[in-house]
């Protein structure tokens, strides 16, 4: 384990999107800047990389140069005595075509990747999951049974480094029959928790803006009972004004749950940073 020795009080944020992402609008180095001036110490870009978009029409490539373009005028913020900045990826379902994975992936200066599953599986139809339907509770757990089968795949991939937003789904679900959790699901997040581990991979706690960071805690205290270490924390800003929205709450409960670090990444490879 490589540990890093840090200020009393250290935040990162490492889910973010800048104007690389087809759902962004702004420059790498606005979005450092806010994080800079919101007292963050630490800020990783993952813009999206998906293999499907929002229909579900299949897509197999990224634009590093636009990125490599965007996180070079942001150099600025790179590597300072208080504030770094990190190039990452969200990359949706790479499972899904492993040698374009491969090759996007291979790019050296990147330091992390986020995997997800924005979508239903391509059987289902792949649209995002943000336009599903979920006008009944069994139109939900549908849903969430193709999700979690998704998962699995992912969390059986060479292609991530830490799972992205495992509650992803239930952000758009509200049924007319009532609000929709994960019970019944248990032992399938545990089957998924489990293979990370194994894996040497990690989960994330995703705030969507300061949104969800309550949601977290029982998942949290379950992946740390069956030995989870690595956990990264991110807003899923795609605008300055969201940059580490809820990430000081989110650094609560990693502590709550019994954590004593938190996780950045370099050129892939993960760092400890106390947190306690």
């Amino acid at each position: 384990m490589a540990l890093l020795r840090r200020c009393a009080v250290f935040l990162s944020d490492y889910h973010s999107h800048s104007l690389v992402s087809f759902d962004g609008e702004f420059p790498m180095a606005h979005m450092a800047q806010a994080a800079m001036d919101a007292g963050l110490n630490e800020l990783c870009i993952t813009d999206h990389c998906d293999f499907l978009d929002q229909d579900g029409v299949p897509v197999r490539t990224y634009d590093w140069a636009k990125a490599l373009d965007q996180f070079e005028e942001a150099e600025f913020f790179h590597h300072r005595d208080d504030f770094s900045l990190r190039l990452g990826l969200e990359f949706g379902m790479p499972y899904l075509d492993p040698p374009a994975a491969e090759r996007i992936c291979s790019q050296p200066l990147l330091d992390f990747v986020l995997g997800s599953v924005h979508n239903l599986s391509p059987e289902r139809g792949g649209i995002d999951f943000y336009f599903a339907d979920y006008s009944t509770a069994a139109a939900c757990r549908e849903a969430l049974d193709d999700y979690f089968a998704s998962l699995s795949l992912l969390a059986e991939s060479d292609f991530y480094d830490v799972l992205a937003h495992i509650i992803y789904p239930l952000r758009y679900m509200s049924p007319a029959d009532g609000p929709v959790t994960l019970e019944g699901f248990e032992d399938r997040l545990d089957a998924l928790l489990r293979m990370a581990i194994c894996r040497g991979k990690g989960m994330e706690v995703n705030t969507w803006c300061g949104r969800t960071v309550a949601d977290w805690l029982p998942l949290l205290k379950r992946y740390r009972a069956l030995g989870g270490e690595i956990v990264t924390v991110g807003s899923d800003a795609h605008a300055p004004a969201n940059v580490g929205k809820g990430v000081p709450q989110a650094f609560d409960l990693l502590r709550e749950a019994g954590f004593r670090y938190v996780t950045v990444f370099r050129r892939r490879k993960p760092e400890f940073v106390p947190i306690t």
